[in-house]
C-alpha cells in the first residue's frame, strides 16, 4: 500500500485532477496526512506515471463497481458482498477501506460522472490493455453478483467496453471466460432460488466432463484445441495476468492478490486439461 500511504490526502485529488480526481478527493477527503506528500511529488506525476495510474485503477473500479450495482434500480446484498469480498481479497482495512467504500457509493448516485470517468480512465491507462482488461473482469464479476447479467447490465457493460475501445466480441469472449472461471472453481455447488446453496448430485462423470468444458473456457479454447495450441494459450494468459508485470504497468499493490489468485486459477484450469488428456 506504499503508493496509498505516500500520496493519499486532501491533494491527492489535485494530483489526479480530472473527473476521477474530483469523485477520489470526495471520497478521501483530508483522512490522511497531508504533511506527508511533498510539493515536487505534485509536480512529477504526470498522465502515464505508474502512481498516477495506480490511483485512476483504484477510483474507476470501485466507483463503476457502484454505478453498475444500481443499473438496475437497486443494489442487491449479492453486490455488494462482491464488492467487500474483492476488498477482503485485497485485505484493504481502515481509511483505505473507507475510501473504497465511499467511491462504491459515489458510483450510486445518479449524477455520477461515467462519460468523464471512463475517458480519463482509458487516457491514464496508456494503452495498457491488460489492465482494462483486469478492470473489465471486476465489473463483469459484479454484475455477474446475484447470478445473471440482466438487460440494463449488459447495455452498461457494452457502454463501457465501447468507451474502453473493447469491441463486443472481445467483451463476449471475456464474460463467457468470466462465467467459466465461476463455474470452474464452484463446481461442486449449486446456487439455489433460496439464496442458498447445496452440493450438486451429478454423477461423477458428468460432474468431470463440466469441469474439463469449463477449464477450456477459462483458457479460451475448445476441446478440439491441439496441445500445442493448450501451452500457447496457458502462457499467454500466464503473462497477460503476471501480477509482476501488471504492477509494473500500474496495477495497485493490493490488487496484486487477486492477480496471483487469477495466475493459480490458470494454472489449475491448465492442470485440469493436461491431465485429462494423459488418460
Amino acid at each position: 500500500m506504499s503508493w496509498l500511504g505516500k500520496f493519499l490526502g486532501g491533494a491527492f485529488g489535485f494530483m489526479l485532477g480530472g473527473p476521477l480526481g474530483a469523485i477520489l478527493g470526495a471520497s478521501v477527503g483530508h483522512q490522511f496526512d497531508i504533511g506527508m506528500i511533498r510539493l515536487d511529488a505534485l509536480e512529477t506525476l504526470r498522465p502515464g506515471d505508474q502512481h498516477r495510474v495506480q490511483m485512476a485503477f483504484f477510483t474507476a473500479t470501485f466507483s463503476v463497481m457502484g454505478h453498475i450495482a444500481k443499473a438496475d434500480g437497486k443494489v442487491s446484498p449479492e453486490e455488494i458482498s462482491l464488492a467487500n469480498r474483492i476488498m477482503d481479497q485485497m485485505s484493504i482495512s481502515g481509511e483505505m477501506r473507507t475510501a473504497a467504500v465511499n467511491l462504491f457509493q459515489q458510483g450510486k448516485s445518479p449524477d455520477f460522472p461515467l462519460e468523464g470517468v471512463l475517458a480519463q480512465f482509458y487516457t491514464e491507462c496508456h494503452r495498457r490493455t491488460d489492465l482494462i482488461r483486469m478492470f473489465l473482469e471486476i465489473q463483469i464479476q459484479e454484475a455477474l453478483a446475484d447470478g445473471s447479467i440482466d438487460s440494463k447490465e449488459e447495455r452498461l457493460l457494452l457502454h463501457i467496453c465501447g468507451q474502453l475501445r473493447v469491441s463486443q466480441f472481445d467483451y463476449e469472449r471475456l464474460k463467457a471466460r468470466v462465467q467459466a472461471q465461476q463455474r470452474f472453481y464452484s463446481r461442486d455447488y449449486q446456487y439455489q432460488d433460496q439464496g442458498q446453496y447445496r452440493q450438486q448430485r451429478q454423477q461423477p462423470y458428468q460432474r468431470e466432463q463440466s469441469s474439463l468444458q469449463d477449464a477450456y473456457e477459462v483458457l479460451g479454447l475448445n476441446k478440439s484445441a491441439s496441445d500445442e495450441d493448450v501451452k500457447k494459450a496457458y502462457r499467454r494468459l500466464m503473462s497477460q495476468n503476471h501480477p509482476d508485470k501488471l504492477v509494473a504497468k500500474g496495477l495497485p499493490e493490493v490488487m496484486m492478490k487477486l492477480a496471483k489468485e487469477k495466475t493459480q486459477k490458470i494454472t489449475k484450469a491448465y492442470e485440469t486439461i493436461q491431465q485429462a488428456r494423459k488418460k
